[in-house]
């Protein structure tokens, strides 16, 4: 089962109003000790407005990642999804909560950005090894290493909100989903571009080869 064909919500679409939740740690937590990570960083290139605003829209409501579902059968096709994928995940975290918290919120994010779920997944195991308090050399933060002036052009400025689950993956999508519409749907140079190493292969050839982990082929159970 690709999850982000069971319920595909429009990128540009409102959604129902929401805030931002609150970090569970203060900023010197992360600032004591930021985990290290190897991953590049975007570029900071000029946007037209239209753009600019498209993706101020894109990531300001963060509504509760509560996925809705179209039938029975595609919540259920969901549940065998999130069971699948918490097993994978959990070398990277021991607790079922944040496992559970952690895939719901990437299926939401990806789904409402048009994104293949197990790409994203790929991602975050490539850029920052699943560590939501990763840092890299060049500053980017969180889960799919963010690089702050992405707060500054599309945010409200507080870089500090990139280590904030849902909002480092609603960026992360957001910024990859256009990056997607730059390159025309080529989707090796828009992970280059993500990456700041576009039209170099070794980073593409990571994130498809972590992919394939988070792969899922959903097999209903016989009645």
């Amino acid at each position: 089962m690709n999850p982000a064909a069971v319920q595909r919500a429009a990128f540009f679409a409102p959604t129902r109003r929401g805030c931002l939740w609150a970090l569970a740690a203060g900023p010197s937590a992360w600032l004591a000790a930021p985990t290290a990570a190897l991953a590049g960083g975007q570029v900071e290139e000029p946007l037209m407005d239209a753009v600019r605003g498209a993706l101020s829209a894109a990531v300001a409501d963060l509504a509760p990642p509560e996925p809705i579902f179209a039938s029975t059968e595609a919540r259920l096709s969901y549940l065998r999804w999130l069971g699948a994928m918490s097993e994978r995940l959990r070398p990277h975290k021991s607790s079922w909560e944040l496992r559970r918290d952690f895939l719901q919120t990437t299926w939401y994010e990806t789904t409402r950005a048009g994104l293949d779920v197990s790409l994203v997944l790929g991602l975050i195991q490539v850029e920052s090894a699943f560590r939501k308090y990763a840092v890299s050399s060049v500053g980017a933060r969180g889960y799919m290493q963010v690089m702050p002036f992405w707060s500054r052009l599309i945010g409200d400025g507080d870089a500090s909100k990139l280590f904030h689950l849902q909002t480092n993956l609603r960026f992360g999508c957001v910024i990859l989903r256009h990056y997607l519409d730059r390159e025309n749907g080529n989707l090796a140079l828009a992970l280059g571009r993500y990456n700041g190493s576009r039209g170099k292969a070794a980073y593409p050839n990571a994130v498809f080869a972590s992919q394939r982990r988070w792969t899922f082929q959903d097999t209903p159970q016989s009645a």
